[in-house]
């Protein structure tokens, strides 16, 4: 898989599952294709999220410390990466669990981190970056794409320079919300090339608007050699554009691919099974939609305000919300959609419509962004009058006189009652109860998914949770399964 041609990075265990399944792949669904994937010549493989540690402890039962190295173990050409934005997404978190959270990833396995700051703000981008080169994990920057009065070409130009400045060896240039099109790939790849100093640049980006494909083409076409894709079922619809489309586009166009499809086809319909059995969703291409540049809200996210308003009565509102959206984002000061700015707009727009009156009632977080709290420009850049407003509150006079906790990893342990546990056990308690982390240790180790490959198996499986019999024997050859009520002989 060396020499020139256009490499991939997959985001089907990471970004795939998050933006279709809501993050609900398990360890034991990875764990049976991991060893493929890394023969099949991805320049990286992206694993995790710290979005995902809640999810795997408090839902799926697993511990995602395990997820890395159980991947790793498996996953030993291909560099396993890291989405790498904060620690805990809704909280103000100290920098020293973030180091914390970084080294016992660089521990487990991971070798690479895309590095998001919401804002494209250069002293967020330093001391992660600094961060990441301390432990040992290679830094890509994340150049987040947003549409707006305020996202214009000298933007980007200067955003592009003061990521550029820190001399990392890779940049991306990230659309999360699927808002690229190809028109604006045009314009805007020049653009990050010319300020890039000669760092490699790769694309990220979504089909929320149907045309990520298409955009990854004409990047190509303009000189970006890596793309991000995912693996049908979990690409297209919110999630990435799937790697066979736009491989085999790439070699219409007379680009080589660096890439081996034929192993990931079986990787394919291995997740293609999983989906099928659990009822997840199977992504599939979107139609344009124009209102998506508009309010700019990621998929995910509406149906979370549908059930904001729902809870209310209010659902047949949403449209009047998706318009509120698009006033309060503006007021902010044209903050980037993604998380955690993208849910601020979206739960004060839905407060706004359910209270009747705008900004009579505020969340705590958008206290702390008019505060500045949540990043300098934000404070700076929102509307004078709506600032006044959110400040002249009681509780507004009780956060100006906060200050952010700046404490060590030692002093989070003896306020968490946490001296005697383990750094990643730590890591797990910041964002989840005692409880909730015995009850998924309880659940025991992951345990490999069984799919189409294993037809016995499966067939043996589902017989187990059947009550309507006292005894079934399967017969081939000379070899005889009898299934009885609690037990399984052979």
């Amino acid at each position: 898989m060396n020499g020139d041609g256009i490499k991939f990075v997959d985001t089907t265990i990471r970004d795939g599952h998050q933006s279709l399944w809501a993050e609900n792949m398990t360890t034991g669904m990875m764990l049976p294709v991991a060893e493929r994937m890394d023969r099949a010549g991805f320049d990286a493989i992206e694993l995790i999220s710290s979005s995902h540690l809640k999810k795997c402890v408090r839902e799926l039962k697993e511990d995602p410390w395990a997820r890395v190295k159980l991947m790793r173990q498996r996953v030993t050409r291909t560099p396993l990466r890291l989405n790498a934005g904060r620690f805990s997404a809704f909280d103000i978190t100290p920098k020293s669990m973030y180091r914390l959270f970084m080294e016992r990833m660089a521990a487990n396995g991971i070798r690479e981190a895309r590095i998001s700051e919401e804002w494209n703000e250069l002293e967020g981008w330093r001391w992660k970056t600094e961060v990441a080169r301390d432990v040992g994990i290679n830094p890509v920057l994340n150049l987040i794409y947003s549409v707006s009065p305020k996202h214009t070409d000298e933007y980007f130009a200067q955003r592009t320079r003061d990521a550029a400045s820190l001399e990392v060896n890779r940049l991306c240039l990230k659309d999360p919300g699927g808002l690229l099109t190809p028109d604006r790939v045009k314009t805007l790849v020049p653009i990050v090339f010319e300020n890039a100093n000669g760092i490699a640049v790769e694309l990220h980006t979504h089909c929320t608007t149907g045309l990520g494909p298409l955009c990854c083409l004409e990047a190509v076409k303009l000189g970006i050699k890596i793309v991000n894709t995912a693996l049908p079922p979990l690409s297209d619809g919110s999630s990435n554009p799937s790697l066979f489309n736009v491989a085999k586009n790439l070699r219409a166009l007379g680009y080589p691919t660096l890439i081996d499809e034929e192993v990931l086809k079986p990787v394919s319909e291995h997740f293609t099974f999983i989906a099928k059995r659990e009822g997840f969703p199977i992504g599939m291409p979107l139609e344009y939609d124009y209102t998506q540049y508009q309010h700019q809200i990621p998929g995910g996210m509406i149906s979370n305000l549908r059930h904001q308003l729902r809870k209310v009565g209010l659902e047949h509102r949403i449209d009047q919300a998706l318009q509120e959206t698009m006033q309060v984002r503006a007021e902010l000061g044209y903050p980037i959609m993604v998380t955690p700015l993208s849910q601020f707009v979206g739960s004060q727009a839905a407060i706004n419509v359910i209270v009747g009156e705008r900004y009579k009632e505020v969340t705590d977080q958008i206290i702390q962004y008019a505060l500045g709290y949540w990043g300098r420009e934000g404070a700076e850049l929102l509307d004078p009058t709506v600032k006044a407003k959110i400040l002249d509150r009681p509780r507004a006079k009780e956060w100006a006189q906060w200050q952010p906790p700046e404490q060590t990893v030692a002093e989070v342990r003896k306020k968490m009652n946490a001296e005697a546990v383990s750094d990643e056990e730590l890591l797990l308690r910041w964002n989840l109860s005692v409880e909730e982390i015995e009850t998924m240790r309880a659940a025991g180790a992951p345990k490999e998914y069984l799919t189409a490959r294993q037809p016995l198996i499966n067939l043996i499986d589902a017989l187990s949770k059947r009550t309507d019999y006292r005894q079934i024997v399967i017969q081939k050859g000379e070899m005889v399964v009898s299934l009885n009520r609690g037990s399984t002989s052979t």
